[in-house]
């Protein structure tokens, strides 16, 4: 992977009320192999698990306490939603920069050896928590857990789509910040990411599961 590549879809994240149930539909429905359990998502009261399909990630996150991001939009949708789309951007400063320029709030940062990471605010962004990440070196993915190249399921996240109130406008300012739109589509409606379509994994028809359609592309 190089620059050329980026931006790109590296992870997108559904929110449900029960854990095992939703990991077990997304399993048999999509072939995936075992999930990665992070510990490290205790630090937002969650508990998730972690499915790598190609070089990209689904995940899972369940509230394991009150009060939570991901619990309160459970409760504002009326149910298990898409919740966070996180992109691998070639230089992360400048998409920083970009994000600032535009007065977006940072809600989460982290910058350990081998991945630098903001998470930019769904208010400010528009439809989802949006993650900008830098992993070093670029073909790796700390989020996936060691060995996840071992578990991969064949396949690929081709496209997202994102319901939100103003098409036009949330596309234009995702791009502007991503630098790029990355295999994301917006429509209007409910808000938040509504349909992924997955390349060459097992899914034959449509599929809805944690309020998210899962397509064949």
């Amino acid at each position: 992977m190089n620059d050329t590549d980026l931006p790109r879809l590296r992870q997108a994240v559904v929110a449900a009320t029960e854990l095992e149930p939703v990991a077990g539909q997304l399993t048999e429905a999509l072939g995936l192999a075992e999930p990665y359990n992070d510990p490290g998502v205790s630090y937002f009261g969650l508990r998730n698990a972690v499915f790598a399909i190609g070089d990209q990630f689904l995940e899972v996150v369940s509230p394991a306490q009150d009060d939570t991001a991901a619990g309160r939009l459970i409760a504002r949708r009326g149910g298990d939603c898409g919740y966070m789309l996180m992109f691998q951007v070639p230089d992360l400063k400048a998409a920083r920069e970009r994000a600032a320029a535009r007065n977006m709030r940072v809600v989460f940062e982290v910058e350990l050896d081998d991945i630098s990471e903001v998470h930019l605010h769904p208010a400010d962004m528009d439809g989802a928590i949006v993650a900008l990440s830098a992993p070093r070196p670029p073909e790796t993915w700390r989020w996936g857990g060691d060995g996840w190249s071992r578990r991969s399921a064949p396949g690929e996240i081709k496209t997202v789509t994102v319901a939100v109130n103003d098409p036009e406008a949330t596309e234009a300012r995702w791009r502007d910040v991503i630098g790029g739109t990355a295999g994301v589509r917006f429509v209007q409606g409910t808000l938040g990411p509504v349909e992924l379509k997955v390349a060459g994994s097992e899914l034959s028809e449509p599929a809805t599961i944690a309020g998210v359609r899962f397509s064949p592309a």
